[in-house]
């Protein structure tokens, strides 16, 4: 019986030419599957403050809005809480701006210890932050957060003498009012903590 020989295509055997056109798809999904990760990379780049790993505001409202549409399809609100580090300029003139921000990475250590899966934390600008806790009553967002400032200010900062303190203003997102609302009213709260002496925390 007389063998068949390889079926040839421009030159080529058909066999080699479907191998080719195998690896070529198979590079095409590598490099898409690259491309895919590195835009995860980047969009979390840009949703995320470089010094504490927290959310920057642009990731925070990106949660929160999906936040916001559960809470008001589900009927469950959601605690917010400011929270801003008292006498934080006082803290870089004395010690330089490094020791500045291991008060901001271990406020923000502190935090993640506490929280939940399911909350979300921001570094809302400079020394400030805000701590969204879904399900949350006002009574149970500030134990939450006055149990962070127990800790916080139980010892000098690592590489310092210096005992750190923070304000919080904390409440319960409305379903009437805007993210911006809630937060401006967990502001006012805050302002009240710093006026009533600081080191302490005021609910609104």
């Amino acid at each position: 019986m007389a063998e068949h020989s390889p079926v040839v295509v421009g030159g080529l055997p058909k066999a080699i030419i479907r191998e080719a056109g195998m690896f070529e798809l198979l590079a095409a999904e590598l490099r898409i599957a690259e491309l895919e990760k590195a835009l995860a990379e980047a969009h979390e780049a840009a949703c995320t403050d470089p010094l504490t790993g927290a959310l920057n505001r642009r990731g925070f409202e990106q949660v929160c809005q999906r936040e916001l549409a559960l809470a008001r399809r589900s009927g469950c609100r959601f605690a917010l809480a400011l929270l801003d580090i008292d006498d934080f300029k006082r803290l870089n003139d004395r010690y330089g701006h490094q020791a500045g921000d291991v008060a901001l990475v271990h406020l923000v250590d502190l935090l993640r210890q506490s929280m939940r899966p399911s909350d979300v934390l921001c570094r809302f600008g400079g020394e400030e932050f805000v701590l969204m806790l879904p399900a949350t009553t006002l009574d149970e967002a500030s134990k939450a957060v006055a149990r962070v400032l127990r800790e916080f200010s139980a010892q000098a900062l690592p590489g310092t003498d210096c005992v750190m303190t923070f304000s919080a203003g904390v409440v319960v997102h409305g379903f009437a009012e805007s993210l911006d609302q809630a937060i401006g009213r967990a502001d006012q709260a805050n302002y009240a903590a710093k006026r009533s002496g600081k080191n302490r925390i005021v609910t609104g």
